[in-house]
């Protein structure tokens, strides 16, 4: 089977589907490999370095699309979908929900989707969770990104000229992210505290030497496959009290929370920034997604009310190489998991290829797309 990557087209995005290393290991297997022209250079790979790999160069989008199986970061778009052959195999991250006119040109040509976001996050599809391993990036640089808009250092500092006191950092959730992040932190020095509406997150949060700040009534959470699914009124406003007292001291917050399918809730209001010192710093990662900062706005950084607030929607990509590299790992995993250099296995109820099929023989064929386009 051919195997195509087309070049990205998203604003922001440096990030490519396949590194040279992985179109090594996929020829050996026996795939061929097909690279749109130029669509490593923001990672830092040449065409060049496609083809001492193995692979070809297609001079176009065109060129590269009619392929058994073509492979993005991101979504496909309607134009991408309607260049490809009927009946073949694409994979990215899709968002479904998102995209209903590019399920309905996937379906109208038969194009079985998979999608990145949908991989289950079971132990065995680990290598393949690519949701994981660019939010452990993002994690990272988010506290970079806080700390270079910070006038002040992270760790305690003993001079001649007086003692610097640590920086402080208060993170919303203790996801992929949120711990990258409280690791960051603490390694640049910083005291570090955080919020998560799932208690047992406690134990983790404190493993990496941050401060878990308890809510009276986490007890009374209900937890269902590592997210949050029912969260009492009463324990909202005691969270809501704890964090507005907690966010006044705060250097740097960085704010992690997303509801799949969803608008990201409100986590920082107008008030609470306005409670703020000035010159601190908020990183919003859900900007992208509605923000859970009332006051951040997508790819900008402001000040309002003396405080920066960092809107960046793509932080994975502002480490392409390692993103990449991670990446391409995560979706050929996938790619060699449902798949051989002759077909695709189609075990319809193996549940890696259940989680992650989207389309299918003209069908859109994902339970929870299918729940979410029914109620848009």
């Amino acid at each position: 089977m051919q195997v195509a990557v087309l070049k990205e087209t998203k604003e922001y995005e440096k990030r490519v589907a396949l590194t040279p290393d992985i179109v090594k290991s996929l020829i050996k297997k026996g795939f061929s490999v097909k690279i749109e022209s130029g669509a490593g250079l923001g990672s830092s790979i040449s065409d060049e370095d496609y083809v001492n790999a193995g692979a070809e160069i297609a001079k176009d989008t065109q060129s590269a699309a009619v392929s058994d199986v073509v492979l993005k970061v991101n979504s496909f778009t309607a134009d991408e979908v309607k260049l490809m052959k009927e009946g073949c195999v694409c994979i990215s991250f899709l968002y479904a929900y998102t995209i209903p006119e590019v399920l309905a040109e996937l379906n109208k040509k038969k194009i079985s989707a998979f999608s990145m976001d949908a991989v289950p996050r079971i132990s065995r599809a680990q290598k393949m969770d690519a949701l994981s391993s660019q939010a452990n990036l993002a994690g990272y640089k988010t506290v970079l990104l806080g700390a270079n808009a910070l006038g002040k250092i992270f760790p305690l500092m003993m001079t001649a000229a007086g003692t610097i006191t640590p920086s402080k950092v208060l993170i919303f959730g203790a996801g992929v992210a949120g711990l990258q992040a409280i690791a960051t932190a603490k390694r640049l020095g910083a005291v570090v505290e955080v919020t998560d509406v799932r208690p047992e997150t406690k134990e983790q949060v404190e493993s990496l030497g941050g401060r878990f700040l308890t809510v009276e009534g986490a007890e009374g959470v209900t937890v269902e496959g590592g997210y949050a699914k029912e969260v009492s009124a009463d324990f909202l406003a005691k969270q809501k009290a704890l964090v507005q007292e907690r966010i006044k001291e705060a250097d740097i917050v960085i704010t992690t929370a997303l509801v799949i399918g969803k608008k990201a809730p409100v986590l920082v209001s107008e008030e609470m920034v306005k409670s703020m010192k000035t010159g601190s710093v908020i990183v919003d990662m859900a900007v992208e997604s509605g923000g859970n900062c009332e006051l951040a706005e997508i790819n900008k950084t402001v000040v309002k009310h003396g405080v920066t607030i960092i809107g960046e929607s793509n932080l994975p990509s502002l480490l392409p190489v390692n993103a990449s590299q991670l990446y391409a790992t995560n979706i050929s995993t996938l790619l060699l998991h449902l798949a051989d250099k002759e077909c695709f296995k189609w075990e319809m109820d193996e549940d890696i290829t259940k989680g992650s099929l989207i389309t299918h023989k003209g069908d859109t064929v994902h339970e929870f797309t299918k729940t979410i386009l029914a109620k848009a």
